[in-house]
């Protein structure tokens, strides 16, 4: 059974991501997704729920399309806290967009689109734990089925922002490798593995079912130097767990350095991931 060495209360914060063309993306994550602006300029917006800072757009109008073979983002997953918000989510997509996918997972209840830019958006909502299953090798049950869309739409209340309580859950990514992921982010970070698929692994720090996801569907193996995923940043709850992730991912030989904010440390396909506490 995999064991994390993060502590359960590790959660994903910000991700951010590099734009060329940004008002049409704002647009999206504020009329669409339901995101408040919280503070803008010429290089970058950020946007959030309640004042909880969720996403950052980094603006490059000089940054090239994203190459089909550029290792990143697979999609940022918004996190509602109801299924009435899930609802509300629907019907904005309905009216103001074009929804890609919609699944039943068991452990919760998915909408999937694409931004203008192209990059994937989840937003989705957990159903309570004790309806969680898990394998006798300790990994969550995961399952994907067709979404009762009529029902998560008429469970709405017509709100046209996301909730307080509305969070990112996770990051899927593209990578190269499968395995190489989960050298990074299981064995230096200290994630457990929580679910495994043909060729992808999700993992996450303590018993959700997952943080980080990462697949090599599309085939990527270049790290990606263009728009599209610029670095995600995990919350872990204080400075000691801190110090101990770095110095486990420096044991690990990673490089980690400073930020403003905290720690960063690039995984094997370059994919930067931020550490704050």
């Amino acid at each position: 059974m995999d064991r994390a060495t993060r502590p359960s209360e590790t959660e994903i914060g910000r991700v951010a991501l590099t734009v060329a063309d940004l008002p049409p993306v704002v647009e999206f994550y504020r009329d669409v997704v339901g995101l408040q602006v919280l503070a803008a300029d010429d290089d970058r917006t950020v946007l959030g729920a309640g004042e909880e800072e969720l996403l950052v757009l980094n603006h490059r109008p000089d940054a090239p399309a994203r190459d089909v073979t550029g290792t990143g983002l697979y999609h940022v997953a918004f996190r509602v806290p109801s299924r009435a918000a899930l609802g509300d989510a629907l019907r904005r997509i309905d009216s103001e967009w074009t929804l890609d996918g919609a699944s039943d997972h068991g452990v919760s209840e998915a909408l999937y689109l694409s931004d203008p830019a192209g990059n994937g958006v989840e937003i989705y909502r957990d159903r309570p734990r004790e309806l969680w299953t898990e394998t006798p090798s300790g990994h969550v049950e995961m399952v994907t089925e067709p979404l009762d869309t009529q029902g998560v739409a008429a469970a709405g209340v017509g709100d046209q922002s996301m909730p307080d309580g509305s969070d990112i859950g996770h990051v899927h990514l593209e990578v190269s490798s499968v395995a190489a992921a989960r050298s990074f982010y299981a064995d230096a970070l200290g994630l457990r593995v929580r679910a495994t698929y043909d060729g992808a692994v999700f993992l996450a720090a303590g018993e959700y079912h997952h943080h980080v996801g990462a697949n090599v569907w599309q085939g990527r193996s270049t790290p990606n130097r263009g728009q599209g995923l610029a670095w995600f940043e995990m919350r872990l709850p204080d400075d000691a767990a801190l110090d101990t992730a770095a110095e486990r991912l420096r044991r690990s030989d990673y490089a980690v350095s400073e930020t403003d904010a905290g720690l960063a440390v690039r995984d094997g396909d370059d994919i930067e991931l931020r550490l704050r506490s």
